[in-house]
């Protein structure tokens, strides 16, 4: 197998060479030479902006590039429409290239064509002083060729393909010189029958040879050519054309690069057709790179085959080692441990990548420790518990140890460390020290995830919004000004994040939207589930259900979804979508299918804000059944969790722990501890202030007001929820918004109580109170809740009895034993679907 010239790299010499020889009219020139750049250059095989990038279209350059190398069709695709220069009749580019395919009749014309194709650069002063002396292999150089009308500078991109066109047939052995001749007749040999059918008295079956079609035709004996054919050509001349595929080591190595770059880049798999096709590539090329098994470990992880993918890792990496030495130890140590940690092996995650940092640092390898750095801050931050149990079980905090091998640098640092019960420090520390380090290295990407990672540690400790907002303007800037598409999806998430936080759900939305009409086709398919998957649920916290599960559904086309985790995220959002509207129609049955499908995974498997929204959920259940005790033991045990952890631990999060007291609230309030629930109201409202968390602070705000009216402070409680509503609209969640509204109107309607009958105060507030109870109702109908809207229209008839209309009163009254019948009707239906 020949290193770098195929016989389609011959096809394009040939065309690059009719180029420059002015044999191409206008209009084929520019798709004949975007053909040539398509086969020479190293791109990304993204599409254009503006146009419909799926999946699929991100292997177009692999299938290509096969295809070009398998057959010369691609070839005639291209200049069969195209016409001759010369204007003669029937005659198309297509011609003119196989004429020059097939007057490489020979060994020795296929000699001379490559020996003379200096010809096609332009002359240099060097060039000129070597002139008659043929120096480094080059021959001696003539006079410009006039049958050329344009030459190519050396260092083009065309030139820089010449030259080494040139250079690799100097270096070719005798056997597989004679191996490119033949791969090369057998590749132009399906164009035979064309050939013989415009020219059937020049053209023999001998045409691909001259030395054989002169020898038949003059000096040899009868049948002699055919002997000889048959011992050099094979089987080729009884109809097997293909034989093996005439494919280069460069070819395989530039294929292999590309699928782990898109697997790599956009964490997908390789598509079926791909990988059968390169297969055979494989097969016929004789020799199998050791990249080879890297490929087949990303395909087996991306598919949830750990046992496959441990085994191809230890494979790759032991052929590896045999030459570099241990140059990528500390790779091959890093894939394992994000391997085991994809996998759930934390523990012996934990000890290879510690393992990493050690031998990237005694390799002088920046780039990996830093990424090995980073790696450990994330993992601290998504598990701190199960990260310290593990330290603490294996002994790998003490203080010697760790100050002897010195993983980042000095001895005060590691103290440090050690106190705060962090492996890699406190998350300012840590985010500090990899900022500078990604500044000097130039890793631009590292140096963006740690602005976001300290913009996201900022609105996690509920710290200055401006030191958050700051942090994510930085890192925009550096992903604008370094042209890095690929982390627009981290960048987007967490302005997301950053504007939700705020109560500004409306461009949180907009985020999304963005990243997902714009930047998904450039970023890694992780980031465009994970965004597209909090636009969906986003669109459910308004009502939007089907709105929600179709925008999921788009992305299941087959190819996308292959990949075991995706898969399996993609379930858990879609299972959280559906038991949320389960939850709302109180179709209890339902939701407990769907969360104990859910909480199969332990929340080590899942994603930190997927894992609490299951958990809220399955409260929220608990809640609806009327186990209220159950519901108030699995709160507290969440809240124990939490509190396990170091007020240090970069993990915590405010939000979560207000979220949880006002679940408690809730809870206390039902089982009549109005008191105690008020303190911890009053508290979860001054953290939610403190740490700018709007949403949960107009929510507070609600429970603080429910409480007062309960209380009969209904004038404070109005006064309040006048306050919160008009911002907490903003938040677009119509469950808070609906329950404020509610509360609202329990607050009218206690000040209407208090009026005098028959007053036009009375009248006023009994008008205040159905306001606000219709427009609770309304938000609930838009989340389908069913028990909720059947509330609101009792609270409703029974404001019209007491304003005196008894015909609404009725009216509501029988909407209200409709929608009882409604609910009997979708719980029956949901039963018979589920059996």
């Amino acid at each position: 197998m020949a290193k770098y010239l195929t016989p389609a790299k011959l096809g394009l010499l040939v065309l690059i060479e009719l180029y420059l020889e002015g044999a191409m009219p206008s209009d084929a020139a520019l798709p004949v030479l975007s053909f040539i750049t398509s086969h020479l250059m190293d791109r990304s095989g993204t599409s254009t902006p503006g146009t419909s990038a799926d999946q699929s279209s991100r292997w177009e350059r692999a299938e290509k590039t096969v295809s070009l190398v398998v057959s010369i069709g691609d070839f005639e695709k291209l200049l069969g429409s195209h016409a001759f220069l010369m204007g003669l009749p029937d005659k198309r580019l297509w011609d003119q290239f196989l004429g020059r395919l097939w007057a490489l009749n020979s060994l020795d014309a296929l000699h001379i064509f490559l020996d003379t194709l200096p010809r096609l650069l332009a002359t240099t002063k060097r060039d000129q002083l070597q002139r008659h002396g043929g120096e480094d292999g080059w021959p001696e150089l003539d006079d410009d060729d006039g049958s050329l009308t344009v030459k190519l500078s050396r260092h083009s991109l065309f030139g820089s393909f010449v030259r080494r066109a040139r250079v690799e047939y100097s270096r070719l052995k005798w056997h597989d010189t004679i191996q490119l001749w033949q791969d090369f007749v057998r590749y132009r040999q399906p164009t035979a029958h064309y050939m013989r059918r415009n020219a059937p008295s020049t053209f023999g079956r001998l045409s691909f040879d001259w030395v054989l079609e002169e020898g038949e035709n003059e000096s040899w004996e009868t049948g002699q050519a055919m002997t000889l054919a048959s011992v050099a050509y094979g089987d080729m001349l009884s109809g097997d054309h293909m034989g093996s595929l005439p494919v280069s080591s460069d070819d395989v190595e530039r294929l292999l690069e590309f699928q782990v770059q898109q697997m790599q880049k956009y964490g997908s798999r390789v598509p079926s057709e791909i990988r059968h096709q390169f297969q055979d590539l494989l097969n016929d090329s004789g020799t199998v790179p050791s990249l080879t098994h890297y490929v087949n470990f990303l395909e087996s992880w991306r598919a949830g085959d750990y046992p496959s993918a441990f085994d191809l890792l230890h494979r790759y990496f032991d052929y590896t080692a045999q030459t570099r030495d241990r140059f990528f130890h500390q790779y091959a140590l890093m894939n394992l441990a994000v391997l085991q940690a994809d996998f759930g092996c934390y523990r012996d995650a934990v000890t290879a990548m510690l393992e990493t940092v050690s031998t990237a640092r005694e390799n002088r390898d920046a780039a990996c420790l830093n990424f090995a750095l980073n790696w450990l801050f994330h993992f601290g931050r998504s598990h701190g518990d199960l990260l310290v149990r593990n330290l603490e079980s294996r002994s790998m905090i003490g203080a010697g140890n760790l100050e002897s091998r010195s993983m980042i640098g000095t001895g005060n640092l590691v103290r440090n460390n050690l106190e705060s019960r962090s492996m890699i420090g406190t998350g300012k520390e840590t985010l500090a020290f990899l900022r500078v380090r990604a500044k000097e290295a130039g890793m631009w990407s590292l140096l963006s995830s740690v602005l976001l990672s300290e913009a996201k540690l900022c609105m996690m400790k509920g710290e200055s919004i401006a030191t958050a907002m700051e942090c994510l303007v930085r890192s925009s800037h550096v992903i604008v000004s370094k042209n890095m598409r690929i982390m627009w999806g981290s960048q987007l998430s967490m302005y997301g994040c950053f504007w939700d936080r705020l109560g500004l759900a409306h461009l949180a939305t907009t985020a999304c939207e963005v990243f997902v009409r714009a930047h998904a086709p450039y970023s890694v398919f992780e980031d465009e589930l994970r965004l597209t998957c909090r636009l969906a649920v986003a669109l459910a916290s308004r009502g939007e259900y089907d709105e929600a599960l179709r925008l999921m559904n788009s992305l299941d086309d087959g190819h996308s979804l292959r990949a075991c985790k995706s898969m399996q995220h993609w379930r858990r959002c879609m299972g959280i979508i559906k038991g949320q509207r389960s939850l709302h129609r109180d179709d209890v049955g339902m939701v407990e299918h769907i969360v104990d499908e859910l909480v199969q995974s332990s929340d080590e498997d899942m994603d930190p804000d997927v894992a609490w929204m299951i958990e809220l959920m399955h409260v929220d259940l608990l809640v609806r059944r009327g186990s209220l005790q159950e519901a108030f033991a699995r709160v507290d045990g969440i809240m124990a969790r939490l509190h396990r952890l170091d007020d240090d631990d970069c993990s915590s999060d405010k939000a979560l722990r207000i979220r949880l007291m006002l679940c408690k609230v809730s809870l206390l309030d039902r089982c009549g501890r109005p008191q105690r629930a008020f303190s911890m109201a009053m508290q979860a409202s001054s953290h939610a202030l403190k740490a700018r968390l709007l949403p949960l602070l107009w929510q507070s705000m609600g429970a603080v007001a429910n409480l007062l009216v309960s209380r009969g402070e209904f004038g404070p409680a109005s006064r309040l929820l006048r306050v919160a509503i008009p911002r907490a609209l903003e938040g677009e969640q119509f469950e808070v918004s609906g329950q404020l509204y509610s509360v609202l109107g329990d607050a009218y309607m206690g000040l209407a109580g208090r009026s005098q009958r028959g007053s036009e105060l009375r009248r006023e507030y009994l008008a205040r109170a159905m306001g606000a109870v219709s427009e609770s109702c309304e938000r609930y109908s838009k989340l389908e809740d069913v028990v909720r809207q059947r509330e609101m229209t009792a609270k409703k008839a029974v404001i019209m009895q007491l304003s005196g209309d008894m015909t609404l009163a009725a009216g509501y009254a029988a909407e209200y034993v409709s929608l009882q019948e409604k609910y009997s009707l979708q719980k029956g239906e949901s039963l018979q679907a589920a059996s």
